[in-house]
């Protein structure tokens, strides 16, 4: 691997700045935050300036906000967004880690689509397939993603008269019971269902967020019930958020904080 450019990193530290705060900066900010020389800011600010990477900030003198080069590179980045080919590489990823079932799946009507998938290397394990479709509210990830719909949305798709199918007996199929987990969801942020879509397996879930912030899908890890402890779905729960923010990056989602 080559090195690296000092003066390329110093002028990507120097856009990376723009991310916080109100988005502009003077040439004095960016030399107190970066503890760089005045005359070394000033030579990159104006290379940033002519390739309009950034742009004075109208009625504010020597101050800059970010130009129009960096949203059509973003642009161009989104274009080629591919949610399930980058959900297979997250998926791939977590279950290296975990050595078990990892699903990315998206809401359709009251269903879940699982659009990526990676297996556990265990004999016993979940048997699924991408592609497979379930009723969301018996899943991990259709729960994650019912919880994240505005309350109009999810009554137009559930709603409180109609009895829910069951996969298994553990499924819930009263709408009010449902509302009662979704709630509950969102407070935590993470979903968990135990042997309602398959009577051996339990699962966690997490939201993955675009570039708006907006829940396009939900990452899940499942496991037989024979590897299922609380302690286990508290490790799990912490690696399936980890993959969903890694995944939300791909996606252009900043995490704040």
């Amino acid at each position: 691997m080559g090195r690296l450019v000092p003066a390329v990193t110093r002028a990507l530290d120097i856009l990376e700045l723009f991310l916080d705060g109100d988005g502009t900066l003077s040439a004095p900010d960016i030399v107190r935050k970066l503890q760089l020389p005045r005359t070394t800011v000033h030579e990159l600010v104006t290379t940033l300036a002519a390739r309009s990477y950034i742009v004075p900030v109208p009625g504010q003198p020597g101050r800059y906000r970010l130009g129009v080069r960096p949203y059509q590179l973003g642009s161009r980045y989104a274009e080629q967004l591919d949610l399930a080919a980058e959900g297979q590489q997250v998926a791939r990823s977590v279950a290296e880690t975990c050595d078990e079932t990892v699903h990315v799946a998206i809401l359709e009507g009251t269903d879940v689509i699982y659009i990526a998938k990676v297996d556990s290397t265990h004999a016993v394990r979940m048997v699924s397939a991408a592609g497979r479709r379930l009723p969301a509210h018996c899943t991990s990830v259709g729960k994650m993603l019912l919880a994240s719909l505005p309350e109009p949305e999810l009554s137009a798709r559930i709603p409180a008269d109609v009895s829910l199918a069951a996969m298994t007996p553990n499924s819930i199929v009263e709408p009010g019971a449902l509302r009662e987990a979704l709630a509950e969801i969102r407070e935590r942020g993470v979903a968990v269902e135990s042997r309602e879509s398959n009577p051996d397996v339990s699962c966690v879930a997490a939201p993955v967020r675009d570039r708006t912030g907006q829940v396009v899908a939900a990452l899940s890890i499942s496991v037989p019930m024979i590897r299922w402890s609380d302690e286990r779905r508290v490790e799990l729960e912490q690696l399936a958020a980890k993959g969903a923010v890694e995944l939300s990056e791909r996606l252009g989602h900043r995490s704040v904080g």
